[in-house]
């Protein structure tokens, strides 16, 4: 699981927002995008996020 701390200083590198751990993925609470979460290490790229519902 990602770490509290960690989670509070990521941001969305797209809209640079905020963000949250949500069903196993990193969610921007701005934009939407979902960063998955790979082998507890967090893919925070762009080209890797999938887009908002």
């Amino acid at each position: 699981m990602i770490d509290k701390e960690l989670l509070e200083i990521l941001a969305c590198p797209a809209c640079k927002s905020e963000v949250e751990l949500r069903e196993e993925k990193i969610v921007c609470l701005k934009c939407r995008r979902r960063y998955p979460i790979r082998d507890g290490i967090p893919v925070m790229l762009i080209d890797e996020a999938e887009g908002p519902d």
